[in-house]
């Protein structure tokens, strides 16, 4: 999966379409990420207590896991942030290193 946690992504297609959000975590075997402030869910969490003895549950806003195909890397050029695909070179000593394609420079 090119896409990684921590990159700066833009979203493609779906509802969020135009949000741009930083990865949190890579579910490379889902080929899934989750992005913060992207997909927010509303979840319904039963009542209980905790320890100290303060009620939880209610219902929450969280993130929710979206398809890697419906993101874009964002990088920037002359200032502006551009999104653009992934691709891998080889260093000499043979490391894998991504490049962003639209603008040729190292990720």
């Amino acid at each position: 999966m090119k896409i990684k946690k921590g990159d700066l992504v833009q979203v493609i297609t779906g509802k969020d379409r135009g949000k741009q959000g930083k990865v949190i975590v890579a579910y490379p075997r889902e080929d899934r990420v989750l992005v913060e402030g992207v997909n927010r869910v509303k979840k319904h969490v039963k009542a209980g207590t905790t320890p100290r003895g303060s009620k939880t549950g209610g219902i929450i806003t969280t993130e929710a896991p979206i398809h890697v195909s419906n993101v874009a890397l964002v990088v920037e050029k002359d200032g502006k942030k551009v999104t653009t695909r992934i691709g891998y070179r080889f260093d000499e000593n043979g490391n894998k290193i991504r490049v962003a394609r639209r603008t040729g420079e190292d990720i």
